[in-house]
């Protein structure tokens, strides 16, 4: 079993000249910038921010139930 540690950034020029960028596997996770080095960087920060409140909202909606949380490393097919 080989291990994907990646997701899938897609980048698309617009027609005002920015770009914009999401994770196709990762809902919410969209930004742009106006240059391609700055879309790539805006994402970074745009998917610790998603993670950040999935973590958050998970926490509350786990409260005073019994739960185990473990690390999951995601398998390729």
């Amino acid at each position: 079993m080989s291990l994907a540690p990646t997701l899938t950034a897609v980048f698309e020029l617009t027609d005002d000249g920015w770009y914009v960028g999401w994770i196709e596997e990762l809902p919410g996770a969209i930004t742009q910038g106006a240059t391609l080095d700055e879309a790539r960087e805006n994402l970074q920060e745009a998917v610790a921010l998603v993670l950040e409140a999935r973590r958050e909202l998970a926490a509350q909606e786990m409260q005073g139930r019994v739960v185990i949380r473990e690390p999951f490393i995601l398998a390729a097919a």
